[in-house]
């Protein structure tokens, strides 16, 4: 095929890795007023853009553009990032904890990682929220009304607690993690391993006994209490890989080449509302360029916050190491493109391997898809909580498409996304008359129409270039940086 564009490649980049010491992060406040670049410079190693795509998303903070390079062995990588509502980062103790999270060797004396508390009050450290005193039950099963319900029922019957955790819902399939305690207060090394067994075998028997096809696949394990647990929505995301949730449905569109070159100009009003309707599709056009032994992967979709972290997922997930890559947005519509090879060196070579990733990027990006009505639920945090909800959510007619529960101190706090037993839009009487009930047993519920804080303000001025004296002579860093610079002012914002 030809191919007109693509990253450049600095030959004298190479010849230059070896002047180059310790890994770095800069957090840069200066070179732009509506962002913060976090610049990110490495040796490259297996996985380092996925954690740091993780780390940037677990501190709520919006990634609204990405510039990757990782080839020769180097990664040099730019993220433009506010907060949820379209502040710079001001806190001071933010740059040390992101390099101290992100390079090892910068902690003091080599200790374990710090921990932050975001600006949605949401604590960070080694894998997210401290979940080592807590066993965890995984399952991955046919989606049917009242799953939820079923399952936290069996765990309040073996006197469980459930202490926070997620489920998804995606073409047919339903995926959980659930970490519980024996009670709201004590540690989970009072269950005996056998009693985890038999929690087990009752979780899967309530599944079994709703599976009327033969056949049916389905996953359900209870783990001990364990430190350093692979991160909630990373482990998510790996369950529905493996249940194979991308196979279901037709195979996806192919993108608009019309919409890559829209990012060079700025959008009228009635290019945006073209935009609205086109971004409703999750769209994958994958080539290769075997002058550079790429494989290129074009995606649009809907924007939306995480959505980097999510297609980063899936490609690592399928072995798959992100090489170059730009991601941006133009209006609603969310524009990301790949250069990639296979662990093994290789490129995406056949026609079944194509059809493949591209169906599972689209089903990453859809997973966590924000449809039917979101309510928020807040409550002092107890013992069958989440069992007394979801059985109330089931008694009016309401299925889960996305649930999460997590606690801050003494309270809980869920997200749930959803829609009628029969996949319809739920009424706001029924809202309404679910609110009122759940009044009684201690929990408010609030509607939540849009998400808060989004999209995010920003300021639309430019700042001046620097001047030219004040710019360091040519390097491996500057070379690329400037690259990279010039790449931004081709792509808006993505809500990541």
């Amino acid at each position: 095929m030809k191919y007109v564009s693509g990253p450049y490649f600095e030959p004298d980049f190479d010849p230059v890795l070896d002047r180059f010491g310790t890994p770095g992060v800069v957090v840069d406040n200066e070179t732009r007023e509506d962002c913060t670049l976090v610049k990110v410079d490495s040796v490259n190693r297996d996985g380092v853009l996925l954690e740091m795509v993780q780390l940037l998303t677990d501190l709520d903070l919006v990634i609204s553009k990405s510039y990757i390079s990782s080839d020769g062995g180097w990664l040099m990588d730019v993220f433009h990032v506010t907060d949820q509502i379209g502040r710079k980062l001001t806190d001071p103790s933010l740059p040390e904890f992101i390099q101290q999270a992100l390079v090892p060797s910068h902690r003091p004396g080599n200790g374990p990682s710090p921990r932050f508390t975001t600006c949605l009050g949401n604590v960070v450290g080694p894998g997210g929220p401290d979940l080592s005193d807590c066993a965890c039950l995984e399952f991955t099963v046919h989606d049917r009304p009242g799953l939820l319900s079923s399952i936290t029922q069996v765990l309040v019957d073996q006197g469980c607690h459930v202490a926070c955790g997620q489920a998804w819902t995606h073409s047919g399939r339903a995926a959980g993690l659930l970490y519980v305690t024996t009670t709201a207060t004590a540690n989970a090394a009072a269950l005996h391993p056998s009693r985890w067994a038999r929690i087990e075998r009752l979780v899967g028997a309530v599944v079994d006994a709703r599976e009327n096809v033969p056949g049916e696949r389905r996953w359900v394990c209870m783990s001990a209490p364990v430190r350093g647990r692979v991160h909630t929505e990373r482990r998510l995301h790996q369950l529905m890989h493996d249940d194979r949730d991308y196979e279901r449905g037709p195979a996806p569109t192919p993108v608009d080449e019309e919409l890559f070159s829209m990012v060079d100009r700025a959008a009228t009003t009635t290019a945006l509302s073209a935009l609205r309707a086109r971004a409703a599709e999750t769209r994958v056009t994958i080539d290769n360029w075997e002058e550079r032994g790429y494989a290129i992967v074009k995606m649009t979709s809907r924007d939306r916050p995480r959505l980097l972290f999510d297609t980063v997922c899936a490609l690592t997930d399928m072995h798959y190491v992100v090489f170059h890559a730009t991601v941006g947005s133009q209006g609603p519509l969310a524009i990301q493109e790949y250069y990639i090879r296979h662990k093994d060196g290789r490129t995406v070579d056949s026609s079944s391997e194509r059809q493949k990733v591209s169906r599972c990027l689209v089903a990453a990006v859809e997973r966590r898809g924000s449809h039917g009505a979101k309510v928020e639920v807040r409550a002092a945090d107890r013992s069958g909580l989440l069992s007394d909800f979801s059985r109330t959510l089931r008694e009016h007619g309401m299925s889960l498409l996305r649930a999460e529960l997590k606690r801050q101190k003494d309270e809980a706090i869920g997200t749930f996304h959803l829609v009628t037993d029969s996949g319809g839009q739920v009424r706001p009487e029924a809202l309404r008359a679910v609110r009122t009930r759940v009044s009684d047993m201690g929990i408010s519920l609030d509607i939540i129409t849009e998400a808060p804080g989004w999209p995010p303000v920003r300021k639309t001025s430019v700042p001046a270039s620097a001047p030219a004296q004040e710019r360091p002579g040519s390097s491996l860093g500057t070379l690329l940086w400037s690259h990279l610079g010039k790449l931004s002012n081709n792509f808006g914002y993505i809500r990541s």
